[in-house]
Order: structure tokens, then C-alpha cells, then sequence
């Protein structure tokens, strides 16, 4: 009979635990608020008692400041517990969140796929080695283009400098220096025509 109990966190709705976890904080809040409140009225009534001359009102005051003290204690010890509580319950909260994200994530089609271990092992040691071979493929053809191209000797014909090519090319250098000396001589005598 035991086997067939059903958990019961599994019934939890995320709802419950958040109200439930906002009214331990409103009382915690409550808590502190007091405590505060103690704190202060402890503080301003040491002052009354200092100055207070009369015995007896200052054992009053003792009085009744040990009695807040004994309050505030025990407030402080629920709000401790509270604090306590809360943060249970907000793991409480995330385990739920959780649960409830991996579920849905885990359900979606492309992920149960992932459930199979030995299909994906299978399936990646197939696209690695498929990799492997494009990329043997791939170095082997740039090889070959390194090869060729390196073996390559441009023609004579076209692209060498034959004897005609030359004396052009010469002339060509000496046009440039003659045209050089021309302008260097132009700009001398625009600098005189200038001065005068």
C-alpha cells in the first residue's frame, strides 16, 4: 500500500508556495517593525531614567525597559524564525521553477532525442568523422592548386621584357627625367620673375 502513496510535493502548485511565503514575510515584516519600535522606546526611556531623580521612577523605568528587552528578544527569535522559514520556502519555490522548467524543456521533440546516449555518440562520431573527410577533401584540393599554381612560369611572350620593351622602357625613364629637369627649370624662373 505504501508503494502506491503519491508524494506530497508533487500536488504543490508554485502559487501556494509564493502566498505562502508572502504572508511569512508580511509577518516578518511585523516582527521587525516591533522590534524597532522596542529598540526606540528602550533607548528614550534609559534617557528618562538617567535624568530622572526619583528612585522609584527610575525602577519603574527598570522595570519596564527589562520588560521590553524580554519582548524584543523573543520578537527578534520569531522574526530569526521566520527568516528561516521564508528562505526554505523560497528554495522550496526554486526547486519547483526547476522541476517545472526542465519538464517543459525536456519535452520539447528535439530534446528527447537527446535522451538517447548511444544514437547521439553514434550520430556525432559520424558527423565528426564526416568533418574529418570534407576537410581532408578540402586540404588536398588546395594542395593541388598550391602545386600547380607553383609550377606555373609566367610566358616570355606575353608578360617578359623583350629588347623593343626595353629601349621604351628607357626612353620612357629618360622622357621622365628630361620632363623633371623641364619643370624644376619652369619653377626657377617663375621664382625670379616673382623676386623682380
Amino acid at each position: 500500500m505504501g508503494l502506491f502513496r503519491r508524494n506530497k510535493f508533487e500536488k504543490l502548485q508554485r502559487e501556494d508556495v509564493i502566498n505562502a511565503i508572502i504572508e511569512l514575510e508580511n509577518r516578518e515584516t511585523d516582527l521587525e517593525n516591533s522590534i524597532f519600535s522596542k529598540n526606540k522606546q528602550i533607548e528614550e526611556m534609559m534617557e528618562k531614567g538617567r535624568a530622572e531623580k526619583n528612585r522609584d521612577v527610575q525602577l519603574f523605568l527598570a522595570k519596564k525597559i527589562n520588560f521590553l528587552k524580554e519582548e524584543k528578544e523573543a520578537d527578534t527569535k520569531r522574526a530569526m524564525y521566520l527568516l528561516y522559514n521564508i528562505r526554505l520556502m523560497k528554495k522550496l519555490k526554486e526547486a519547483i521553477d526547476d522541476n517545472s522548467f526542465v519538464n517543459n524543456v525536456g519535452n520539447v521533440n528535439i530534446n528527447v532525442l537527446l535522451k538517447d546516449q548511444k544514437g547521439l555518440a553514434v550520430f556525432l562520431n559520424k558527423a565528426l568523422s564526416n568533418k574529418i573527410k570534407a576537410e581532408d577533401v578540402l586540404t588536398s584540393a588546395d594542395e593541388i592548386f598550391n602545386e600547380v599554381s607553383n609550377s606555373y612560369e609566367e610566358n616570355q611572350d606575353i608578360y617578359g621584357v623583350k629588347n623593343q620593351d626595353d629601349e621604351l622602357l628607357s626612353m620612357f625613364e629618360i622622357g621622365g627625367e628630361f620632363d623633371d629637369a623641364i619643370d624644376n627649370k619652369t619653377l626657377e624662373k617663375e621664382k625670379i620673375d616673382n623676386i623682380e
